[in-house]
């Protein structure tokens, strides 16, 4: 057998392009430039003598030799953190969160706020590299998120509990038919379409948007738009449209708009259902016990009856 060192620094791009799909996106992920993600793998193809990615016009994909290698450069990764962790020995827990902005992440800063002693990371992932698959791969110990995804079920070194049901809101432009009411029946966005650009990533949010479409007939339209898929970007468009819809989750804080009206949904309440996510190895961890605990005593699970959440998750969350 041939003895390759591989050099972690090029494993680490090659697991970043294949994230994010794109040489620029991996760069901005690891921090470092396009041209040195470029020489990272066109290094570790030369180790390996062979090819991990087709270059494709704006994106890349990987050949079957890049599939193969892929879930043992993660294992890599993965033993390589867990090893300076060992040797660091860290109390600190490394918590995934989905933004500063999001619910879990100002869940978080209200725990980290009233435990101002606590050793904990936070961890800000992106629609495209989500909270979930950070805690799956190793690159945190915990998270918050949608557990159940079919698509890409938990595996067994990770294990959760229910966390917060996030209920959403509909956000409208004051020219929107439904601008002057004061609320609106699930089934009643039948025909509307919603834009929800940060849903356009193959994902857990995805999958839960997807399903919420099948049940009420809302278009979920997750097309890209010039500026980006912030906030404020959202916003701003949805307070010009006179058609366009968004769904701003209660526990999430949205950037006000005076153009912009949020109206409750009812009948039922369409909910995004987090867990706390963690790795099993870290089960004892000193950080995380206390974390649990916050987590259980304030679950808002009890008004689950009103409430519209996929089936996998409903049999989870009413357990």
């Amino acid at each position: 057998m041939v003895e390759l060192d591989l050099d972690l620094s090029a494993v680490r791009a090659m697991v970043a392009v294949n994230d994010e799909g794109q040489f620029g996106l991996a760069a901005s992920e690891l921090g470092i430039s396009q041209q040195a993600v470029s020489k990272r793998i066109a290094k570790l193809e030369s180790q390996l003598g062979t090819r991990l990615f087709e270059r494709r016009i704006g994106s890349v994909a990987l050949t079957a030799h890049g599939a193969r290698f892929l879930p043992h450069a993660r294992a890599i990764l993965a033993s390589g953190d867990a090893a300076i962790a060992a040797v660091l020995d860290s109390q600190v827990l490394r918590v995934a969160v989905h933004g500063a902005q999001i619910a879990d992440g100002n869940l978080m800063r209200f725990y980290l706020e009233t435990r101002p002693d606590a050793e904990v990371e936070l961890v800000m992932t992106s629609p495209s590299k989500t909270s979930r698959n950070a805690v799956i791969d190793g690159r945190v110990d915990a998270a918050f998120a949608r557990a159940h995804w079919r698509a890409r079920p938990l595996p067994p070194h990770v294990t959760e509990t229910p966390a917060y049901f996030d209920a959403l809101h509909l956000l409208v432009g004051k020219d929107h038919p439904l601008a002057n009411s004061d609320h609106v029946e699930l089934h009643d966005l039948e025909g509307f379409t919603a834009w929800m650009p940060g849903a356009g990533f193959g994902s857990e949010v995805a999958d839960f948007y997807r399903q919420l479409s099948d049940y009420c007939g809302i278009t979920i339209d997750t097309d890209r738009y010039p500026g980006g898929i912030g906030f404020a970007i959202i916003i701003d468009r949805i307070s010009a449209s006179p058609t366009l819809v968004t769904f701003g989750g209660e526990g999430t804080s949205t950037p006000w708009h005076p153009a912009v009206r949020r109206l409750p949904i009812v009948n039922p309440t369409p909910v995004y259902p987090m867990s706390l996510l963690w790795q099993k190895a870290v089960s004892a961890h000193p950080q995380l016990v206390p974390l649990l605990d916050f987590v259980t005593a304030n679950f808002n699970g009890s008004a689950h009856g009103t409430m519209w959440i996929p089936q996998p998750d409903r049999l989870h969350f009413t357990r």
